[in-house]
């Protein structure tokens, strides 16, 4: 794997730059530091030719500063919060949630657990609990067949939220649009697999 240390990501006004600009760069850092090739094991329990490594960018510095500029700008406005399933989904929606702070957007960081937590309260969804009815959108890092986010749905739903969105950095299109869609979920994602690779092999050259 090209290590992400040949692009420098310090140089770049990350904060400042036009949202176009940093989704190209957010880009490159997906390919310098979360791609790699190979012959890997998904969750999913599919066997796959290349791997994406989210949490590479998504716990950068900057990628976080990026990933959180990004995702900010195709929320709706009246998004009340962010959620998503742990452990992918944690870096992804606390950084939407800051970056909104720093742009005067109050939008709430929710975490779905997997399984209940087994003391206290026991919940399933740790953060700000807000009213009945508010519009949260699911965050996810790569969607293969769109079965882990859906478990956020659902947990999300199950608390009294509208959910009707989920938002991807990664689609490797392996079925999970088409997944969604029939759950009645609106879709989209920053980046399409062939976008990487794309891109990863002109980084390459």
């Amino acid at each position: 794997m090209t290590n992400v240390t040949k692009f420098d990501a310090k140089t770049f006004p990350w904060s400042t730059a036009e949202i176009e600009e940093v989704r190209d760069r957010l880009l490159d850092l997906f390919c310098l530091g979360a791609y790699r090739e190979g012959d890997f094991l998904l969750s999913s329990g599919q066997r796959s030719s290349y791997y994406i490594n989210g949490k590479q960018v998504t716990l950068h510095p900057q990628g976080a500063l990026a990933v959180g500029r990004v995702l900010l700008a195709l929320l709706e406005p009246d998004t009340v919060a962010v959620a998503g399933l742990t452990l992918g989904a944690d870096p992804i929606v606390t950084a939407t949630s800051v970056v909104g702070a720093y742009e005067g957007k109050s939008i709430s960081a929710l975490i779905v657990r997997k399984e209940a937590k087994g003391h206290g309260t026991q919940a399933y969804i740790e953060g700000l609990t807000l009213p009945e009815g508010s519009r949260v959108v699911v965050l996810e890092d790569v969607v293969t067949t769109g079965q882990s986010a859906m478990k956020a749905v659902e947990r999300l739903r199950d608390a009294g939220y509208q959910v009707d969105e989920v938002i991807s950095l990664v689609d490797r299109q392996q079925g999970g649009a088409e997944f969604y869609q029939q759950q009645g979920l609106k879709f989209r994602a920053v980046y399409t697999i062939e976008d990487l690779q794309k891109r990863w092999k002109q980084l390459q050259a």
